[in-house]
C-alpha cells in the first residue's frame, strides 16, 4: 500500500532518522538546511575537530537551527579518539581498564570524557563497546573491548554507561548483539559470529544487558551474520535479531542506531541505500552515515531511497514514523541530561599507570640509565582507528631521556630480500639500551618475525607491547600497556625509567 503521506511529509521522517557526517569545521549550508528541513541529528569525526573553543562553535552553529540537535560521536577514548585525534587521547582505552578492572576508575574516567564531550555540546557518544573480544584475531575489535571475559565486559560496560551518563552525555553500547568472536573486519567484508544460541547468550549477550540494566538509551547494531540467531540477514538488517532479540525478549525501548550504513559488510550485499531500507524495516530507528561519505548528494541519495521504499510499499510508514518517533524522544532525553561534576584532573594518567604490567628480565633491564634507541614496528590498524592519531613510545621517552633516538618501521620496509633492520634498528643501538614497541605483535606475522630477529641479535632489549598481549619475547624484560592511547604510551614511557 502506498503512504497517505505527501512526499514532503516522508522526505521530513526520512531526514529525521538519519546521522550523517559531513566535512568541515563549521557548519555547511547544506547541513544547516536539511536541520530546518527535518534532520535530527549529525555526527561529528576527527574532520571537523580542531580545538575545544572550535567544537564548541560549530555544535552552536548546528544547534541554532534546531535547539534538540542530536550532536553524536564516536569517541571511545584509548585507540579510537575523534576529540583528540590530533594529539592522542588522554585517557587510556576500554582494554586498559578492564586490565585494571576497578569498575569505580572506570566510571571516574567515563565522568571525565563525557564532561569534556558535554562542554563541547555532544550529547550521544558512540561508546562503549560491549564486545567481548574473545577471538585474539579480530582484527576490529582487540583492545577496543573491556577484556576477553564476559563478566569483566558486563560489568566495565555498565560502570562506563553510569560515568559518561552522569555527566550529561548519552551512552551507546555497540555493537550488537556482539561482535568479538569475529576474524573479519566489517568495515570491509561480512563477519561471520558461528557461535549457537546457548554460547551467544552466556557469553556475547550479558554485557548488553548490563548496558540495558545500566539505563543505556541507545543500542548500535553490529554489521556481522549470526546464523544461529538469522541465517541469512546480517544482524543490522534482521527483524529476528533487532526487533525479536532486542526489543521484545531483552525488552529494550530506547533508541536503535546502525553501525555506519555504508560500510563494506553491508553495502556491498545491498548497497548503502537498500541496507538503509532494510535496516529501518527490521527495527532499527536511526541511521548512522558519513564516516566515509560526507557529501551532501549522499544524504539525499538516501533520504530519497527511504522515501521511494515507502511510497512503493517495500517499508511500512508505520515503521518509519515509529523510528522517527523514537528518534525524537531520544533527543528530548538527551538534552534534559543533567550534568554532574564527574571531571577529574589527570584521571587518564592514573588510569593509565595503574594499567602498566612488567615481566621478565624487568630487574636486570630496568631503569633505564642512559638515552635508547626506541624501534617501533607499525602495523596497519582498522578504519575504526585514525590514521592521523600519534602513538607509540618514543616522544615520551625522548622527553625524559634526552638524545634518545627511534625508528619506525613498517612491513613494507621489510618486504623485500635483505631485511634493513641491522641499519635501522641494531646499529643506532650499540652501546645503549635498545627498546622496541609492537602493538598486537601476535597478530602479525612480519612483526613477530622482526621482534625474533631483533632480540636474537639484543637479548637485553626491552619490549614493550601497545596492543593485546600475546607471544612475545621470553627472558626479555617486557612492558604491556594494554593500549596505544598517547596517555598510555606516557605511562609506558615513565615505567622504563622508573621501574624498581
Amino acid at each position: 500500500m502506498s503512504s497517505q503521506r505527501s512526499r514532503e511529509e516522508l522526505r521530513r521522517l526520512a531526514l529525521s532518522v538519519l546521522q550523517p557526517g559531513f566535512e568541515g569545521t563549521s557548519a555547511p549550508d547544506w547541513v544547516l538546511r536539511r536541520i530546518s528541513e527535518g534532520l535530527r541529528s549529525v555526527v561529528l569525526f576527527s574532520r571537523n575537530i580542531v580545538s575545544p573553543d572550535q567544537v564548541v562553535r560549530l555544535t552552536g552553529q548546528l544547534r541554532s537551527e534546531n535547539p534538540d540537535l542530536i550532536v553524536a560521536i564516536d569517541e571511545e577514548a584509548g585507540d579510537v579518539t575523534r576529540i583528540e585525534s590530533a594529539t592522542g587521547s588522554t585517557r587510556p582505552g576500554p582494554f586498559a581498564l578492564g586490565a585494571v578492572d576497578d569498575v569505580e576508575l572506570t566510571e571516574s574516567v567515563a565522568a571525565d570524557l563525557g564532561h569534556q564531550l558535554r562542554t563541547a555540546g555532544i550529547s550521544l557518544d558512540y561508546a562503549p563497546s560491549a564486545d567481548v573480544n574473545s577471538d585474539p584475531d579480530n582484527p576490529v575489535i582487540g583492545v577496543r573491548a573491556f577484556g576477553a571475559e564476559t563478566g569483566l565486559v558486563s560489568r566495565h560496560t555498565a560502570a562506563w554507561i553510569r560515568g559518561l551518563q552522569s555527566s550529561g552525555v548519552a551512552a551507546c553500547a555497540k555493537h550488537f548483539p556482539g561482535h568479538g568472536d569475529v576474524a573479519v573486519d566489517s568495515h570491509h567484508s561480512l563477519p561471520v559470529y558461528g557461535a549457537d544460541v546457548r554460547q551467544i547468550a552466556a557469553q556475547a549477550l550479558p554485557p548488553f544487558r548490563a548496558a540495558l540494566d545500566a539505563g543505556v538509551r541507545a543500542v548500535m547494531t553490529g554489521h556481522l551474520l549470526v546464523p544461529a540467531l538469522d541465517p541469512d540477514l546480517p544482524a543490522t538488517l534482521s527483524p529476528r535479531i533487532l526487533s525479536g532479540l532486542l526489543r521484545e525478549e531483552l525488552g529494550f525501548d530506547g533508541m536503535i542506531v546502525t553501525d555506519a550504513i555504508e560500510m563494506g559488510a553491508v553495502a556491498e550485499r545491498y548497497g548503502a541505500d537498500g541496507a538503509s531500507v532494510r535496516a529501518l524495516a527490521a527495527g532499527a530507528d536511526a541511521l548512522c552515515v558519513g564516516g566515509e561519505h560526507a557529501a551532501e548528494s549522499y544524504c539525499d541519495f538516501l533520504t530519497d531511497a527511504v522515501v521511494s521504499a515507502v511510497r512503493e510499499g517495500e517499508l511500512d510508514e508505520g515503521r518509519l514514523a515509529g523510528a522517527a518517533d523514537r528518534v525524537a524522544r531520544f533527543a528530548r532525553w538527551s538534552t534534559d541530561l543533567v550534568p554532574g561534576t564527574g571531571a577529574r584532573a589527570g584521571i587518564g594518567l592514573v588510569a593509565a599507570r595503574r594499567a602498566v604490567r612488567l615481566t621478565g628480565a624487568v630487574d636486570s633491564a630496568l631503569p633505564l640509565r642512559a638515552p635508547a634507541h626506541v624501534v617501533e614496528l607499525v602495523p596497519t590498524t582498522s578504519l575504526a582507528i585514525g590514521t592521523e592519531t600519534p602513538w607509540g613510545l618514543a616522544e615520551p621517552l625522548t622527553e625524559l631521556l634526552p638524545g634518545t633516538t627511534s625508528v619506525r618501521v613498517r612491513g613494507e620496509d621489510l618486504a623485500g630480500p635483505d631485511t634493513p633492520l641491522r641499519q635501522l634498528a641494531l646499529a643506532p643501538s650499540v652501546g645503549r639500551p635498545l627498546v622496541i614497541v609492537v602493538r598486537d605483535v601476535a597478530r602479525h606475522g612480519w612483526m613477530s618475525r622482526a621482534l625474533a630477529e631483533l632480540t636474537a641479535a639484543r637479548p637485553d632489549a626491552v619490549l614493550v607491547e601497545m596492543g593485546l598481549p600475546g607471544a612475545t619475547a621470553a627472558g626479555a624484560a617486557q612492558v604491556f600497556t594494554h593500549g596505544a592511547s598517547a596517555v598510555s604510551g606516557r605511562a609506558g614511557a615513565e615505567a622504563l625509567v622508573t621501574a624498581r
